[in-house]
């Protein structure tokens, strides 16, 4: 519907507002106009008047025309200090009311104009002035309403058609110039959105800003922004979904690599080296962590990971394996510290916790090894009534400003070069499927904390556990 559109409601709203300011005009409009009828009433009287004064002898029915040319039923003249009645005729009725022109305040002329337009009764009214060039010090006159209010409604009725004529022209005029410069740009922009959603992927559909107003200019900049970035974002994911499959694909064929190396491993075990025999139960342990990693297909390529099976674990053993497995891929000027209350039982996922922790050691580590400087990487776990709380620290030399902005984005929040970032993005995405948070507590010159916060208490669907559930917590 028209009137629904931003044309049709700026035509209507103009024409209301050119006609609401022709009616604040025409209300002292209509008051000048019945000032100006009274003045020329009492210029006619004192012509009627000083032809009197001119010839004494006039007949009654000269002077009944006089006064019917004045529009009057009587006038008196005020010359030097002596009041007069010049001309005099029967009234109809009494007087009403009585106007002195004189020195009128525009508010009086204004009330009296409105009074006089919704008074249709008929009255005589007396109306005092000063005569012109001099004529005398006071003119007088009575005349009568009707022919007034005539004129009054004669002129009112005229200038509101004229200022219904100019609100439709005025009106017209604004409405194709605000078509021209407003209403064509802005649908514009909404065809180039629509024409985005059609194929969001399409880097030839965002839009080309061209808008001359400034503030049309700068939408349609702020558009193209969000839809190059949402372009950008929409190719990411594509990518990440074809990675995905690709990974799939490879753990499906490194699966049966590594399967048939946990074959050999096993019989490493029956090794009576000393050495062999200590190293075979974690070369085994990493094997079966590796085939179970290909199977679930893990890597941050799937659209997901899969929800976290809790279960009681021993802190301590599990950051100890993640450090002797750390400890060997280290060179020899980093230290590994663990500041583990012995016994400390979580609830988690075992493998997602031992990824999330092995993750950001190693991250920790690699940054030290570049420094190619002595160095030292701590492990720190803490209890409280409603959380557990796993600090890794090193006294590297912090990371990065650009690594700060997309820390927890893949392949956007690499802490070293040559990095893709994916390391702390699946890290924080496992902490939160415990409903747990992944922090960066510090970095700096100094080094770098990273903190795991698990919910004690929380499920991963953000539920609370269940009586038996804190029971086997807690004993």
């Amino acid at each position: 519907m028209f009137l629904n559109s931003l044309s049709g409601r700026f035509l209507v709203l103009t024409i209301l507002f050119v006609m609401l300011a022709e009616v604040l005009i025409f209300v002292p409009s209509i008051a000048r106009f019945r000032q100006d009828y009274m003045d020329n009433r009492l210029e006619r009287a004192q012509i009627a008047s000083l032809a009197l004064l001119a010839n004494d002898m006039i007949d009654e029915e000269l002077e009944e025309e006089l006064l019917r040319n004045a529009g009057v039923f009587n006038v008196v003249l005020l010359r030097d200090e002596v009041r007069q009645l010049m001309l005099a005729s029967d009234m109809p009725s009494p007087i009403a009311k009585t106007f002195d022109l004189r020195d009128p305040p525009a508010s009086t002329l204004i009330m009296d104009a409105m009074a006089r337009l919704v008074n249709p009764e008929p009255e005589v009214v007396r109306v005092i002035g000063n005569p012109t060039r001099d004529a005398g010090q006071l003119i007088e006159i009575t005349m009568p309403t009707e022919p007034l209010r005539a004129a009054m409604l004669d002129y009112g009725i005229r200038i509101l058609l004229l200022s219904a004529m100019i609100s439709i022209v005025t009106a017209t005029l604004l409405f194709f110039a605000v078509r021209q410069l407003l209403v064509r740009p802005i649908e514009g922009v909404v065809e180039a959105m629509k024409s985005y959603a059609e194929a969001p992927e399409d880097a030839r559909r965002i839009i080309e800003p061209k808008a001359s107003v400034k503030e049309l200019s700068e939408a349609e900049n702020a558009l193209k922004s969000l839809q190059t970035e949402l372009t950008s974002v929409l190719r990411q994911r594509e990518r990440l979904a074809s990675l995905g499959s690709a990974v799939a694909k490879v753990s499906h064929d490194l699966r049966n690599i590594l399967t048939a190396a946990q074959l050999f491993a096993d019989r490493i075990e029956t090794s009576e080296d000393p050495v062999v025999a200590r190293m075979a139960p974690k070369l085994v342990g990493s094997i079966g962590r590796a085939v179970n990693l290909c199977e679930s297909t893990l890597a941050f390529g799937k659209a997901e990971e899969p929800p976290p099976a809790l279960d009681r674990i021993d802190l301590t053993s599990l950051v100890q394996e993640v450090v002797d497995s750390e400890r060997l891929a280290a060179n020899d000027l980093i230290e590994f510290d663990e500041e583990i209350s012995p016994g400390m039982i979580v609830r988690a996922d075992p493998e997602q916790l031992y990824r999330v922790i092995s993750n950001l050691i190693r991250n920790a580590r690699q940054a030290l090894e570049v420094r190619n400087a002595p160095g030292r990487i701590s492990v720190e776990a803490l209890e409280t009534d409603s959380e557990w709380l796993i600090h890794i620290r090193d006294d590297g030399p912090g990371l990065p400003k650009q690594a700060l902005e997309h820390l927890f984005k893949p392949f956007q929040g690499g802490t070293r070069k040559g990095g893709t970032g994916l390391g702390l993005a699946i890290a924080a995405e496992l902490v939160r499927g415990h409903g747990g948070e992944l922090r960066l507590s510090e970095t700096g010159e100094t080094g770098t904390t990273f903190s795991i916060v698990l919910p004690k208490g929380i499920l991963t669907d953000g539920g609370a556990t269940n009586g038996r559930e804190r029971s086997a917590l807690s004993s």
